[in-house]
C-alpha cells in the first residue's frame, strides 16, 4: 500500500536571460555569468510561490492535534532506510528535512527547507554550494551544519543503497566551506539536474552517522525534522509524534503542514487483511489501489452510518507506466513483429469490463494524463526533432512514430477476433511457422514464454492474456516465485516476461537513461527491464537531460515517448489519473489541493468530527 508521505522528486533549475544584444555584438565572454544566490530555485521554470506567505494548497491556521493512521504491508527492524541492509519501517521520512523541499503544484521548484539559499553558476554546473539556515536545529537543539551535510553524503556515497549511489553518481566530493555554507562538486558541467538533486535527501547528525549509520537498529538517526519516532511495536505498529520544538515550523513551505499529533502506521500481512482493519477502525485513512474494492469493498456499517469518506483526487502528474515487458535479450522478442502482435493479445476492454468495474483507463503513453504525453501525429517542432533521428530507427518503428500511434481496442466481450487476427499476420510475416497446430520460431525452436510473477494476485489479470497467446499457438504460462528470488532474477534480467511500473515526474531527467538508456540494458540491477539498446532513445534522453529551458523539456520528452511507443518494447496495460482515498470522515484538506498530489502532510484532523468517530467505534 502507498504511504502517503508526500516528499516529491525534488529537482530545479531556473536560467539566467542572456541579452540578445550581447550576442549581437558577438562578445562570447557575455554568456558568462557570474555565480548568483537565490532563496527558490525551478527545474528550467520559475518559482510561482518565493515571495507567497505559505503555499496556496495549505491552510496556515489549520489546528494542531489528532493521528494519522495508515496501513503497511509487511514488516520491518530497521530505521535506517538508506543503508544497504534490513527492511526499513514506514515513515522515516517524517524525522528528517532536506536541503530543499518541492512544490506540489509545480514541475519541480524548490523552496527552502534546511537550506535557506542556494549559490550556483547558470553556465557552469560543475558546483553548487547550499547556505544552512543558522536557525536549523536537530532535536537535541545542536545546530545543523555544513559538517552534518557532508558526513551525510559521505555515508550515502559510500556505505548507501546502490540505488542512492547510483543516483548521486554525478557528485565528485562534497566540501564545507565554513559552519554554514556546503559546496558540491560534480563530475559534469552541463548537468543541470544534479545541482537540485542533491537537495532531496535527509540530512542526519555527523556524530549519529560516524557511530551508527551501518547499524540494523530501530533507533533512528538524529535527524532534524518535525516528527521523532515515539512507539515501536515490532512487527505490529510504528508510530511517530510532532516534535513541538520543531525548528522549520515558520519555513514558507511548512506554514499549515504537519498538523497530525500523531502519525501511525499499522502494520499487515496483506492488503485483504488491511482493509478488514480499516473497517474497523484500526487505522483511518487508506488509498484505494484495487478497482474492485473500490467498487464493492464499501458498503459496511461505518459507511452506511456516514462515518467513511470516499474521494478521487485529480492529478496532473503522469500516471505510472504500468506493462509486461519483454525481454530484448531473449531471441523471441527481437523482431518488432513479435511484440507488436504480443501487443495486439491483450484484450484490455475484456478485462476493464470484467475484473476492473471500468475503472481504468488504457494508458497509451509513457507519460499518460500529463502535458508531457505525445497526442495525435507529430506536430512541425516534433518532426524537426524526429527527422535526424529516423535513419537510427527500423523501418517499422520509423513509419509507426510519424503516424498516430493507437492501440487496439476490443467490444469487451471477449471475441477479440480481428485483433488476434493481426497478431497471427505478424507472426507469419517474422518468420513463425505453424505445426500440428503449434506455433514456431524461424530457428524451428517452439514458441513459448514465461511470465515472472511474485504476487498470485495479478494471476486472474494474466490468465486471459495467456488464454489469448495459447490461441495463436504460443506456450504461454504464468511462473510464481517467492519475492527475494523474484527480485534476484530481476536483478539479473532473468525472465521472458514481467509486469513492471515506471513512475515518472513532470520534470523528467537522468533517470531516463535508468529506464531505457543502452549502458543501463548491460548494468545489473537497473530498471531497463526490456533491455532497450537505441541510439536514437539515447540522443533523446541526452537531449532531456540538457535542456535550456521547460518548452524544450516537454518538446524532447513527447518525442520520446514516441520512439518509446514506436519500439514496441512492452505492453502498456492500465491506470488511472485519479487518486482514490477512503478515510474515517475526520480529515479535513484546503479547498484547493495540490495539483500533483494528494498532499496529505497539509491535511488536518477536525476535533468535533473525530471525537464523534471515537464514540461510534467505543459502540
Amino acid at each position: 500500500m502507498t504511504q502517503f508521505s508526500e516528499h516529491p522528486k525534488r529537482k530545479s533549475w531556473q536560467v539566467v536571460a542572456v541579452l540578445t544584444a550581447a550576442l549581437s555584438l558577438g562578445l562570447p565572454h557575455a554568456l558568462e555569468a557570474k555565480p548568483i544566490t537565490v532563496t527558490a530555485i525551478g527545474h528550467n521554470s520559475k518559482a510561482r510561490y518565493s515571495k507567497a506567505p505559505a503555499m496556496p494548497y495549505a491552510n496556515p491556521s489549520a489546528p494542531k492535534g489528532g493521528t494519522l493512521s495508515q496501513a503497511a504491508i509487511g514488516t520491518f527492524n530497521s530505521a535506517n532506510p538508506w543503508m544497504t541492509t534490513g527492511i526499513a519501517m514506514a515513515g522515516t521520512d517524517y524525522m528528517y528535512d532536506t536541503l530543499l523541499t518541492g512544490s506540489l503544484n509545480e514541475a519541480f521548484v524548490m523552496y527552502p527547507q534546511l537550506a535557506d539559499k542556494i549559490t550556483y553558476d547558470p553556465y557552469d554546473t560543475s558546483w553548487v554550494i547550499y547556505h544552512i539556515n543558522p536557525k536549523a536545529r536537530f532535536w537535541d537543539g545542536t545546530p545543523v551544519t555544513s559538517k552534518d551535510v557532508q558526513a551525510t553524503f559521505d555515508a550515502l556515497l559510500t556505505k548507501g543503497l546502490m540505488q542512492v549511489r547510483s543516483y548521486l553518481s554525478g557528485v565528485d566530493k562534497v566540501e564545507a566551506l565554513d559552519t554554514h555554507r556546503v559546496k558540491f562538486y560534480f563530475k559534469s558541467a552541463d548537468n543541470k539536474e544534479i545541482l537540485l538533486t542533491v537537495g532531496q535527501f535527509p540530512i542526519f547528525q555527523k556524530a549519529a552517522v560516524d557511530k551508527h549509520f551501518e547499524q540494523l537498529s530501530l533507533t533512528p538517526l538524529m535527524g532534524s525534522g518535525p516528527y521523532k519516532l515515539a512507539k515501536v511495536e515490532q512487527g505490529r505498529s510504528v508510530t511517530y509524534q510532532r516534535d513541538p520544538n520543531y525548528w522549520g515550523q515558520q519555513v514558507m513551505a511548512n506554514k499549515g503542514r504537519y498538523n497530525f499529533e500523531f502519525i501511525k502506521y499499522v502494520y499487515y500481512g496483506s492488503d485483504e487483511v488491511a482493509l478488514e482493519g480499516f473497517k474497523v477502525g484500526q487505522y483511518h485513512f487508506r488509498q484505494e489501489s484495487s478497482a474492485r474494492k473500490w467498487a464493492t469493498a464499501y458498503t459496511f456499517p461505518a459507511v452506511k452510518a456516514g462515518m467513511i469518506k470516499k474521494e478521487s483526487i485529480a492529478s496532473k502528474n503522469p500516471v505510472m507506466m504500468q506493462a509486461l515487458v519483454m525481454n530484448l535479450r531473449h531471441k523471441l522478442f527481437q523482431d518488432i513483429r513479435v511484440r507488436q502482435a504480443l501487443t495486439d493479445a491483450f484484450d484490455f476492454e475484456l478485462m476493464n469490463n470484467t475484473l476492473f468495474y471500468n475503472q481504468y483507463e488504457r494508458l497509451d503513453s509513457y507519460f499518460y494524463g500529463s502535458e508531457l504525453a505525445a497526442t495525435g501525429v507529430p506536430t512541425e517542432q516534433e518532426k524537426a526533432v524526429l527527422t535526424p533521428l529516423l535513419a537510427k530507427l527500423e523501418p517499422i518503428q520509423r513509419n509507426e512514430v510519424l503516424k498516430e500511434w493507437q492501440l487496439p481496442k476490443s467490444d469487451g466481450k471477449g471475441y477479440n477476433r480481428q485483433a488476434l487476427l493481426s497478431a497471427r499476420q505478424k507472426l507469419l510475416q517474422a518468420g513463425f511457422y505453424y505445426q500440428d497446430m503449434k506455433l514456431y520460431q524461424p530457428d524451428g525452436q517452439p514458441a513459448k514464454l514465461e511470465i515472472l510473477i511474485a504476487d498470485d494476485k495479478i494471476s486472474r489479470v494474466l490468465l486471459p492474456y495467456v488464454s489469448n497467446l495459447k490461441k495463436l499457438g504460443i506456450d504461454a504460462s504464468i511462473r510464481q516465485v517467492d519475492a527475494p528470488q523474484y527480485l534476484e532474477r530481476l536483478r539479473r534480467f532473468d525472465y521472458d516476461m514481467i509486469i513492471a511500473g515506471y513512475p515518472q515526474s513532470l520534470s523528467p531527467g537522468a533517470e531516463q537513461s535508468y529506464m531505457w538508456g543502452s549502458e543501463a540494458a548491460d548494468e545489473q540491477g537497473n530498471q531497463n527491464y526490456s533491455g532497450i539498446k537505441n541510439e536514437a532513445i539515447d540522443d533523446l534522453i541526452s537531449k532531456i537531460i540538457l535542456a535550456d529551458n521547460r518548452e524544450q523539456i516537454v518538446l524532447y520528452t513527447k518525442v520520446l515517448d514516441r520512439v518509446l511507443r514506436a519500439g514496441y518494447y512492452m505492453v502498456p496495460m492500465y491506470g488511472s489519473t485519479q487518486t482514490r482515498v477512503v478515510y474515517w470522515d475526520k480529515y479535513r484538506h484546503h479547498k484547493q489541493l495540490p495539483d500533483n498530489a494528494v498532499g496529505v502532510d497539509y491535511w488536518w484532523v477536525d476535533k468535533s468530527a473525530d471525537a464523534t468517530i471515537a464514540k461510534y467505534l467505543k459502540r
